[in-house]
């Protein structure tokens, strides 16, 4: 399944209503480790299909930005049944990643 690009209209739907668990990413384009982690979240969006991975700019979306108290990028979040399971801030190798996601 391919990386979805959402915006503050459309997060309830794709986040909080999923019925996959979700690997949620706020990001910023002018941030280096977020670019090495956008790659390997593509790489898991081609690999499997059991869960969604949805990133947020947190540029564009200032008001969800702000009601998720993001202050440093990348910030993660696993996300199941509309509730946080777990977070992470910073990059993170894709074997992490896939524990995590196992995890939920």
């Amino acid at each position: 399944m391919a990386v979805l690009h959402i915006n503050e209209q459309e997060f309830e739907k794709e986040v909080l209503q999923s019925e996959k668990p979700v690997l949620l990413d706020f990001f910023a384009t002018w941030c280096g480790p977020c670019k090495m982690l956008g790659q390997v979240l593509e790489q898991l969006g081609e690999e499997q299909d059991k869960y969604k991975i949805v990133k947020v700019d947190i540029d564009k979306n200032p008001e969800l930005t702000r009601a998720w108290n993001i202050t440093t990028v990348p910030s993660v979040f696993f996300v199941k049944n509309g509730q946080v399971k777990d977070s992470a801030v910073g990059f993170l190798p894709k074997p992490v990643l896939e524990q995590k996601l196992n995890a939920l």
